[in-house]
């Protein structure tokens, strides 16, 4: 393969992977604990930007359990929101790992 094709093909995939970046960053993924009763919402960039607590969830005697569904709540958030940008950088990369990009 000659120097010129793989410069090419090496700014199209950097071309493809800030695209793919851009699509992550604009998906949000909300996650929900206790039933509903606690929702979380993330972005693709990692950044929680909503939790909504349902009034009957909180109970002054069982505050840890707010809690527990609080965190539970970000952090499948979190998870799907990292999961998904992984699996579109996959994509866009084939299972190639770039430093900085990854």
């Amino acid at each position: 393969m000659d120097m010129k094709k793989m410069m090419k093909q090496a700014q199209k995939m950097q071309r493809d992977a800030a695209a793919a970046q851009q699509e992550i960053a604009a998906m949000t993924f909300e996650a929900s604990a206790g039933g509903g009763m606690v929702k979380a919402t993330a972005t693709g960039e990692m950044a929680i930007t909503d939790i909504t607590i349902d009034p009957a969830a909180v109970d002054p005697e069982d505050v840890e359990m707010l809690q527990d569904m609080v965190t539970a709540a970000v952090n499948e958030a979190l998870r799907a929101a990292s999961e998904a940008a992984n699996a579109r950088m996959n994509a866009v990369m084939g299972g190639m790992k770039i430093p900085g990009l990854m």
